[in-house]
């Protein structure tokens, strides 16, 4: 699969699911087409399930699993920002440093810390930007 207007709804499925806290199954909807994709945009689909991951990670309390992710997410995602794919990565890894910032300021060995629900990011779609990347237009690399 390397056709943009293929993988749209996989895509938008997931963001969907990710910005109602459904991380476990956004991850999988991303996997599924990360598994088959085989554009430019691969890593970038991998970043995002791995921000999935991180949180449903951190939401179980898997502070160790949450933080790997976290890292390895933003090494995946951050060539494509600011914005990719009409996604809003600037603003993205601005929700998730708030997100995770006590947990990764914990010292090895300090009580776990808690998600505080109010901080969970969403993913933001810019559909004008979105849709110029689809059309091959915005300097955005297209699938």
């Amino acid at each position: 699969m390397t056709d943009s207007t293929d993988t749209l709804p996989q895509y938008r499925a997931g963001i969907e699911l990710f910005n109602n806290c459904e991380f476990f199954e956004a991850h999988d909807v991303w996997e599924e087409l990360w598994a088959e994709y085989r554009g430019p945009s691969r890593t970038f689909y991998q970043g995002l399930i791995q921000v999935a991951v991180a949180l449903h990670h951190f939401c179980n309390g898997n502070v160790r699993g949450a933080k790997k992710l976290y890292h390895s997410s933003r090494a995946y995602l951050d060539p494509y920002r600011s914005v990719h794919l009409g996604c809003d990565l600037d603003h993205l890894f601005l929700e998730m440093e708030e997100c995770f910032g006590e947990m990764l300021a914990a010292e090895e060995g300090a009580p776990a810390v808690e998600i505080n629900p109010e901080l969970i990011p969403e993913i933001h779609l810019n559909e004008e930007a979105l849709a110029k990347a689809v059309n091959g237009q915005a300097g955005e690399v297209v699938e």
